[in-house]
């Protein structure tokens, strides 16, 4: 199929359900890479929240984070390019769910800020296997509209966490008929705001054009809402067997769980064996 670059969701796609990257997934994008093709991360995280285990393989080069919000190339330590939200549709937003018990992350600078007033309740609520990573991962500020009123840096992307269901769908409700953000979700009590009509698939198309590469030649691996657009933008739309029926529906092929090894099937199957999809 001659696919030249592969773009990976992290969380239920690389990641097993333990937040582990196998040493079949490590070997095979390290093969991948090996044999010329690109292979990067795209993930709702943050810059600052791309994890060792992947950076560390050779060849990695290139990330897109913030759901597209910022493409990097790692290597020149550069951004590519960056897609952000409006700051003053970011603070409409902070006002509006702040009401709705909304714990709020505020991607600035290739990292996430949160309230101090909210940082113990953010960390309870969101999934026990990813509670290290959001304590490592994020700066405490003190007001959190106060601090974004001041801020100069571009807003890549806004990420919610909801203890209370009824809460994240008033929420999800009111953002999308605001028709100011794309809404997305990852896991299953939260949601992730990117500008209107920024994503993961675009941001991945942008960065084939910048390394010279067809839309044909583009694979795409995920597993949820906010991996939808990617998998419709590549060549090779790849839903994980553990993806969300949204997802499965915008792909092309399905392969194994994350906890299967999926990815490193994927690879070796459409990239490394150069079959075809059916």
């Amino acid at each position: 199929m001659n696919i030249r670059l592969i773009g990976l969701d992290l969380d239920g796609t690389v990641f097993d359900s333990q937040k582990q990257i196998s040493a079949a997934t490590r070997q095979a994008i390290a093969e991948a890479c090996a044999a010329g093709t690109a292979v990067l991360p795209v993930t709702g995280r943050p810059r600052a929240g791309l994890p060792k285990e992947f950076l560390s393989i050779p060849g990695v080069r290139y990330a897109i984070t913030s759901n597209g919000g910022a493409v990097y190339d790692l290597a020149e330590n550069r951004t590519l390019a960056l897609d952000p939200v409006n700051k003053e549709d970011a603070l409409w937003a902070l006002r509006r769910t702040r009401v709705l018990g909304a714990l709020t992350d505020v991607y600035v600078g290739g990292s996430a800020y949160t309230a101090e007033s909210t940082f113990d309740a953010l960390v309870a609520a969101a999934p026990p296997a990813m509670r290290s990573y959001f304590v490592t991962t994020r700066t405490v500020v003190g007001d959190q509209i106060e601090w974004l009123e001041k801020e100069s840096q571009p807003v890549e992307k806004l990420t919610m966490l909801f203890n209370d269901p009824d809460a994240r769908e008033k929420a999800w409700k009111l953002l999308e008929a605001s028709g100011r953000f794309e809404v997305t979700s990852s896991i299953p009590n939260n949601l992730e705001l990117n500008g209107k009509g920024v994503d993961k698939g675009k941001a991945l198309l942008a960065l084939a054009g910048i390394l010279g590469f067809e839309q044909a030649q583009v694979m795409a691996c995920g597993d949820s809402s906010n991996d939808v657009a990617m998998l419709r933008a590549a060549g090779l739309g790849v839903a994980m067997g553990n993806a969300t029926p949204e997802a499965l529906a915008a792909a092309d092929v399905q392969t194994a769980s994350n906890d299967e090894d999926g990815v490193a099937l994927a690879i070796r199957r459409y990239v490394l064996s150069g079959e075809g999809a059916d």
